[in-house]
């Protein structure tokens, strides 16, 4: 038997403190292919109104830019807040982000290092974030931040480049690492001022951290208690004092790092790619469940991709048995994909009781919200 009908911040609380909601909460991720395809099949005019058809429970907040210009140049990429730039990489179907400029790359001293590419967080504007939050009503969770934020590893690689971060850790190289205590400063800055100017109505935090490749760990235990641990630790105690919780993007398989990470203090588990056996959720669950809240784990790769809509329903399921009480948001892995089928999608937030099919003028005649959170919107990456 279900519980009586609840808002989404009602129900995304039951399932943090596992008390039971009237359906699981969703958290909905796309590329702007997915989303553009979602709206146009039901007619919808904006962001807002793709989230709540949706079902999704949570909304984000944001301080407004108003830092240096970022710069468009004649390639047609534009400018990241380190100084790096981005280009759309075209493939069959869509269209990605990729960095195409990496100010950093090759910059083995610290003589060498342009410092002026370091953003801070005085760039931004947090007066609005109350009234942000006020606009919610109290309806949904309200988060902050983005995947994007501290991101030590794939962030940095943006704008010195991958296979350089990866070598740096080993190496200890001092250029990486005094870009990794900048990033950090910038991001522990801006995020303590969100939390400042949203007096304790802000639910999460969101951070990122590519922690994990397809089959494993991407770094050893040694390099994150050195470098990762102790900013995480300052991180994580920090939004607590505010009475916020810490949501952590997480792709690849990371099962090696929960431990730790939730001896550090970390609340939630965002995307969950079940790619290996060691992150299956059923297993995840009963190793770390009573801990952890997890998010995501439907499956961008397979089952939403080239599954049919019975395989996604048959997932869905499975998480409904699962968590019946709490302790998982639902949605994929990651952006749902372009080339997903339509079908899948819909089969997804369907069978999980939040799609809203019956579009009337109630859904059509919602304006775009500023929180209402587009893929399109590049701060995701910076």
């Amino acid at each position: 038997m279900r519980s009586k009908i609840m808002n989404s911040r009602q129900r995304v609380m039951g399932a943090v403190n596992r008390t039971g909601y009237d359906r699981i909460p969703i958290k909905h991720e796309g590329t702007p292919e997915i989303n553009h395809m979602i709206m146009s099949h039901f007619g919808l005019k904006n962001m807002e109104q793709l989230l709540r058809v949706v079902g999704d429970d949570f909304r984000y907040v944001a301080p407004i830019y108003c830092g240096p210009e970022l710069r468009s140049f004649p390639d047609g990429s534009v400018e990241g807040y380190w100084g790096e730039r981005y280009k759309y990489a075209q493939f069959e179907g869509g269209k990605y982000l990729e960095s195409c400029y990496k100010p950093f790359a090759d910059i083995n001293s610290l003589d060498q290092l342009d410092r002026s590419h370091f953003p801070s967080a005085d760039w931004f504007d947090y007066s609005t974030i109350a009234q942000q939050i006020d606009a919610l009503d109290g309806r949904f969770a309200v988060c902050a931040g983005t995947a994007g934020d501290t991101d030590f590893i794939n962030g940095i690689s943006r704008a010195r480049g991958m296979e350089e971060v990866l070598m740096d850790l080993i190496d200890e190289n001092p250029v990486y690492l005094e870009i990794m205590e900048a990033r950090f400063k910038f991001y522990y800055q801006m995020h303590e001022r969100i939390l400042q100017a949203g007096k304790g109505k802000i639910d999460f935090m969101h951070i990122g951290e590519d922690l994990g490749n397809q089959m494993g760990p991407m770094i050893n235990m040694d390099i994150f208690e050195k470098h990762f641990a102790p900013k995480y630790q300052k991180y994580f105690d920090m939004v607590h004092r505010y009475g916020a919780r810490v949501m952590q993007h997480m792709c690849g398989c990371v099962e090696f790092f929960l431990p730790r990470l939730i001896e550090l203090g970390l609340d939630v588990y965002d995307v969950v790619q079940p790619t290996t056996a060691e992150t299956d959720i059923e297993k995840l669950n009963n190793k770390f469940g009573e801990r952890l809240i997890f998010c995501g784990s439907i499956c961008v790769q397979t089952t939403l991709a080239w599954g049919t809509p019975g395989d996604v329903e048959r997932e869905v399921d499975r998480r409904l048995n699962l968590f019946s009480k709490g302790g998982l948001f639902l949605g994929p892995t990651h952006a749902i994909q372009s080339g997903s089928p339509l079908e899948n999608v819909l089969a997804m937030y369907r069978r999980a009781g939040s799609l809203c099919e019956r579009i009337d003028e109630s859904i059509l005649s919602i304006q775009a919200s500023e929180t209402a959170v587009d893929q399109i919107d590049m701060s995701k990456l910076f």
